[in-house]
Parts: C-alpha cells; structure tokens; sequence
C-alpha cells in the first residue's frame, strides 16, 4: 500500500509538472495571497484564547476586508482616553477616602442603626459612607473602561453620570416648585436642632458650621437659643 501510494503522488506531480503548474508542499507555508481558507482555521486554532468566539478571532487575524489589520487609536482618541482614565483615578481615590472616612465614623461612634429616633433622622456618617461608595463604583467603572477599552464598563459608567445628571435636575426642579413648603420645613429643623443642640455630637458640630458659614444666630434672630434650656 505505500508503494501504490507513493507511486501515485510521484505521478500527480510529474502530471503537475509537465502542466506548468508549481507543485504544492505539504510543509510549505501557506502565502500572502492564499483564498483558501484552511491556513486562517489553522491560525484560529492555534490562538489559545479561549474567551472569544472563532469569528472575532478571524477578524482580528485578517482585519477589515480590503483595509488590512485594524488601526491603532488617533492622537486625539487617546488623549480623551488618558484623560478619562485621569479623571475617574482621582475621583474614584476622592470616593475611596469618603467611604473609608465614612466607615470609620460608624465603627467609632457605633450608631449604625442607633439613632433612628435622635434629632438627626440619618447619621451624616452613613450618607458619607454610601455617597462614597457610589462615587467611587462609578468612577472606577470609567477609570478601568477607558484604560481597558471595555464597552460595557463605560456603558456602566455613562449610565452612572446619566443618572447623577438626572437626579441634579430633578432635585433643582423640585426645589423652585416647592420652595416655599421647603423654607419653613427649614426653618422649623432649625429650631429642632437648637433644641436638641447638646444632644448629639454631630448636630452640634452641623449647626455650629451652619451658623459660621452663614454668619447668622438661629432660625430667625439669635432669640430662637431661647428655647434651649
């Protein structure tokens, strides 16, 4: 049998040969110009990563049809690319710092979940805490979007920015529809807060921020301390 077939071979490639055609090797790699599409299978097989699918790894080998291989980013696309990753570094570090800081408020005051019927209805230490978390969630979404190109890490962190934007708008409008229910909700949790000013660390430390940076004595005139004992 091996000699028929051997024999057999020989006498294609002379029959290829006395044709004008140039015989073909088994060993030889296949060229630039190949149609078959037999090479391209031995390539994706080779590629040992397992994560994509064989059509995205023929398009990576072989590009844009009539294009050649993909093209690199422009200047300006990496520019917008480093000062996206920039950006969300240093706010998702901002973030970071806040949930830590916040954290850390919790487990030495220990009044999570504690104070649900003190004068604060909400310890600024837990708003601290899951402002932070939500700060830095979104920021590192775009920091590792933008640096590892991943589309659905930037759709995530787009969304993010999405949602703050509407929530800015909603609050605002809702603050000139009701501004004046808000004014005396106001006013009357300042009078609370006089009240209870000796009762809470935080609330002190509030008021006590509010009144320097507004340069004011109580709600409505320094009289208002009257009604803490």
């Amino acid at each position: 049998r091996i000699i028929i077939g051997e024999t057999a071979f020989r006498t294609s490639l002379h029959a290829q040969e006395t044709a004008g055609q140039k015989p073909l090797s088994v060993h030889s790699p296949p060229t630039a110009g190949c149609l078959d599409p037999a090479p391209w299978e031995d390539q994706v097989d080779a590629w040992g990563c397992s994560c994509c699918a064989p059509e995205t790894k023929r398009q990576a080998l072989r590009g844009t049809p009539g294009k050649g291989p993909a093209p690199s980013l422009s200047t300006g696309s990496s520019c917008i690319k480093y000062l996206i990753f920039f950006s969300n570094f240093l706010f998702s570090l901002l973030g970071l710092l806040a949930l830590a800081i916040g954290l850390w408020g919790l487990a030495v005051k220990g009044s999570l979940g504690s104070d649900l019927g003190g004068p604060l209805p909400v310890d600024p230490m837990l708003g601290l805490t899951l402002g932070g978390l939500v700060v830095s969630t979104v920021s590192l979404a775009g920091c590792l979007g933008a640096l590892c190109e991943n589309t659905c890490l930037l759709h995530g962190f787009s969304g993010g920015i999405l949602a703050f934007l509407a929530l800015e708008a909603l609050a605002g409008a809702l603050v000139v529809a009701l501004w004046g229910p808000l004014q005396d909700s106001l006013e009357h949790t300042l009078r609370v807060a006089i009240v209870h000013y000796q009762d809470d660390a935080d609330l002190r430390f509030l008021l006590d921020q509010v009144q320097l940076g507004l340069k004011c004595c109580g709600a409505a005139s320094y009289q208002d301390w009257q009604q803490n004992l």
